[in-house]
């Protein structure tokens, strides 16, 4: 099928790699000229383990082009996504403004020549459906008013459930995929346009495998309405239950209960599961605060306090805060100390900032007086470039950031940290104190090399008591 993708993030560059590579004719469209331009020479504008290879093998396979004008792939298209940006308001409200351009976009270039499927690939508010169909007619009217009653199109919902890090394999082996739509013709093409993803008929890339097991999968339908509901409750819920992991391991903290003990208990109930149960520091990225935000706006205009969603973002802000508490603990004063931050990007294995506790973290600690280094494998360069504000000293590699400091946090847990020489970190510092955001070390480890450790949910050493023998 030919297919465009409006959009070069995240979604809209692993989409259309993964669609070209499964053997669909694609062409990405971005304004962004750069972006364009670097994406022709196979060159991806974000860091995702896997997609430089990945768009090599779609070339080759069902094909690929980047482009910056829209009209032509339009025309030539059956299936077009959106995979716009929808960021915050101010208010909460997504801010739909790139979402509405390219709808518009998509109306005027379409003729009378085949059926096209419109599909919400950006993660939209509930009702986006309808908006971007009235959208599409806005844009045939202006365009091809005479034509207008002879242009067939239909409307989908297609959320996406990647994570930044894995989105390639969550693309190609993916738990589900949700398509809503009013009309059966709608759903047939989706459904053909899905049908080697359902079926798992292709070949796996090399260094994305299969997983064991996997022959089919599971292909939701539903109204749009409920497409769209399903994205925002599928996040919504994720961020619940990690807010829910760090509740409890502040309790922990104050019984002497051991927190990873504790989600290993629970997460081996079926009715629970295991994953999103890591104690830390709390979530960031692009995803869980921006949908939170939106679906208690939604909620709002329908007159409704959702006070579980509301508290989920207290205590994910909240849970930022605990890192400079137990830096107060430990240092008492932080003004005019050296804290030094392993890791920045949100998570591992992306270059992302966006939301990022790392972010949140320096920026108090600046505001304290302290000094803050940092280092991160990918994501210093994206820092530099975004946030040149902050006047944090890049480090070339987590000794250099140990040297001299008197705290180290812990804040992306990168798997290059989980093989540190501890012992060589705490003897290159003025104090060895180590805040471990992530509960990526051992305690009796990290204590054995010279730190004096916490973790989040990590119950404090208590002292030995001693046999007293009875005097005679």
């Amino acid at each position: 099928m030919r297919v465009t993708v409006i959009g070069t993030g995240y979604v809209g560059a692993v989409t259309g790699a993964c669609l070209a590579y499964l053997g669909h004719r694609v062409t990405c469209v971005d304004t962004d000229e750069g972006k364009i331009s670097r994406l022709r020479r196979g060159e991806p504008t974000i860091y995702e383990p896997y997609l430089a290879d990945l768009l090599q093998l779609a070339a080759s396979r069902g094909g690929i082009d980047f482009d910056t004008d829209l009209s032509a792939p339009a025309a030539a298209s059956d299936v077009i996504f959106i995979a716009v940006g929808t960021p915050s308001l101010p208010s909460g409200e997504a801010n739909l403004a790139y979402l509405e351009a390219a709808a518009r976009s998509i109306g005027a270039a379409m003729d009378s020549a085949r059926f096209r499927v419109v599909v919400n690939k950006s993660t939209v508010p509930v009702g986006s459906g309808n908006l971007v169909e009235a959208l599409v007619r806005e844009g045939i009217h202006e365009a091809r008013p005479l034509e207008r009653s002879r242009i067939r199109f239909g409307v989908a919902s297609n959320p996406e459930f990647l994570r930044e890090g894995s989105a390639i394999t969550d693309s190609l082996y993916p738990d589900r995929i949700v398509t809503g739509a009013a009309d059966r013709e709608t759903l047939a093409v989706m459904q053909e346009l899905y049908r080697p993803l359902v079926e798992q008929s292709f070949d796996p890339p090399l260094g994305v495998p299969r997983p064991a097991g996997l022959t089919r999968v599971t292909m939701v339908t539903t109204t749009l309405t409920s497409a769209e509901m399903i994205k925002y409750a599928a996040n919504a819920f994720l961020a619940m239950k990690i807010g829910f992991a760090n509740e409890i391991a502040n309790i922990c903290e104050y019984v002497g209960a051991e927190a990873p003990e504790v989600m290993t208990g629970i997460g081996l109930d079926s009715r629970i599961g295991a994953k999103f149960l890591s104690p830390g520091i709390g979530w960031g990225g692009s995803c869980f605060g921006k949908d939170v935000l939106a679906l208690l706006h939604t909620a709002h205009e329908y007159g409704y306090d959702s006070r579980l969603l509301r508290a989920s973002v207290e205590v994910n802000t909240a849970q930022r805060q605990m890192v400079i508490q137990k830096l107060q603990e430990k240092l008492f004063i932080l003004k005019g100390r050296t804290i030094g931050l392993l890791g920045l990007a949100f998570k591992p294995d992306t270059d992302d900032l966006r939301d990022a506790p790392a972010l949140h973290i320096a920026e108090r600690l600046l505001q304290m007086g302290a000094r803050v280094k940092a280092y991160d494998p990918i994501a210093m360069t994206a820092c530099r470039e975004q946030r040149p504000d902050l006047k944090i000293r890049f480090c070339d590699s987590a000794h250099d950031v140990a040297v001299e400091a008197d705290a180290l946090v812990l804040v992306t847990e990168w798997r290059e940290f989980r093989e540190l020489d501890l012992s060589a970190l705490a003897r290159a510092m003025s104090r060895a104190v180590l805040v471990d955001g992530r509960n990526l070390f051992s305690p009796d480890a990290a204590r054995a090399a010279g730190f004096d450790y916490t973790g989040i949910g990590r119950p404090r050493p208590r002292a030995t008591l001693q046999a007293v023998e009875p005097s005679a």
